[in-house]
Formats: structure tokens, C-alpha cells, sequence
């Protein structure tokens, strides 16, 4: 039987899961609406330049740096929701222990994947943030720190679902229940 401390520390982990869980929705359902102002510009980009002959390398870059939150905050929102890359046949197989012995690994070699890519692409944008770096092509976008910002910023939201989804598992592993991980009358 549980200690009332360990049931504290339950209810503490699973309340850190549902704060990191929201965020990672909220942010995600933020992130779609990128999709549509993706489809619009190219659409307005391509009618432009085939009907009146008229470019913009402005437009055109701004669909890439459009495009780079989409990925960054979507790969965090598909993790949230499992629809990431799984070999479901085998993990079908499993029991629910082992499934969140896998789900445990998982989420902490996507953690430290996620370091990884931190850690390195600070130095990344440090450096284009002194030299103020801007588009090499005339007319186009300035502030290209901004855009790779995003990289550190991305896969900072993606290492704490990774967590997230960790301690969500290890919570399985070690058999305890949502409801008592809440507190909630089982």
C-alpha cells in the first residue's frame, strides 16, 4: 500500500503531466492555424507570379519561416497525441507493463535527443543573432535569429511533453492508476 507522501508525489507527477499536456494542445492547435496561412500565401505567391508575373522573394522565404514553426511545435503535438513513428506491431504485443517499459525508454532517449539538439543549436543562433543575420537574396527577410530561435525553443516544448510522457509511463509502469494518481476515488 502507498504512503500518503507517495500518493502526494503521484498527484504532483500526474499534475505536472496535465500542465504539460495543455500547453503542449494549446500550443499545437496554435501551430495548425500555421497550415492555413501556409496554403493561402503559396496559393497567392503561385497566382501572382503565373496570372501577373509578379515574384516576391519575401513571400516565398516567409513560407519556409512559417513552415519551421509548424514542424517544430506539430512533431511536439504529434508525440502528445501518438501519432508518431511506432512499430505498433510489435508494441500490439505487449503487455500494458511493457508497453510503458517501452513508452519509459522512448521518452527518455527522445529527451536526450532533444538536449542534444538544444544544447548544439544555441551556438547556432548566437551566432546568427551577432551578425544580425538577414536573407542573402535581395528583398529578402531580415531577422533570421528569430527563425532559428525556434530550434531550441522547439525542441525545448518537445523534451518536456517527451517528459511528460515519461513520467505518465513510469507512473504505468509502477502500477499506479490515474485515479490514484490524482487522488480521485478509484
Amino acid at each position: 500500500m502507498p504512503s500518503s507522501s507517495s500518493g502526494g508525489g503521484h498527484a504532483l507527477a500526474a499534475a505536472f503531466v496535465a500542465r504539460i499536456e495543455r500547453v503542449v494542445d494549446l500550443t499545437g492547435r496554435a501551430a495548425s492555424w500555421l497550415t492555413l496561412a501556409i496554403v493561402v500565401l503559396m496559393a497567392v505567391d503561385v497566382l501572382l507570379r503565373y496570372a501577373f508575373s509578379i515574384g516576391s522573394v519575401w513571400a516565398q522565404e516567409l513560407e519556409w519561416h512559417l513552415l519551421a514553426p509548424l514542424v517544430l511545435f506539430g512533431m511536439t503535438y504529434a508525440l502528445l497525441k501518438g501519432e508518431h513513428v511506432r512499430v505498433d506491431v510489435f508494441y500490439a504485443r505487449y503487455s500494458p507493463r511493457g508497453q510503458a517499459a517501452v513508452d519509459l525508454l522512448a521518452a527518455l532517449l527522445a529527451m536526450a535527443m532533444a538536449v542534444l539538439v538544444i544544447r548544439y543549436s544555441i551556438q547556432f543562433v548566437s551566432q546568427s543573432y551577432a551578425i544580425n543575420e538577414i536573407s542573402s537574396d535581395p528583398g529578402g527577410l531580415t531577422h533570421r535569429w528569430m527563425l532559428k530561435a525556434l530550434i531550441p525553443l522547439g525542441f525545448a516544448v518537445f523534451a518536456l511533453q517527451a517528459a511528460a510522457q515519461g513520467v505518465g509511463a513510469a507512473l504505468r509502469l509502477f502500477g499506479v492508476s490515474s485515479a490514484q494518481a490524482t487522488g480521485a476515488a478509484p
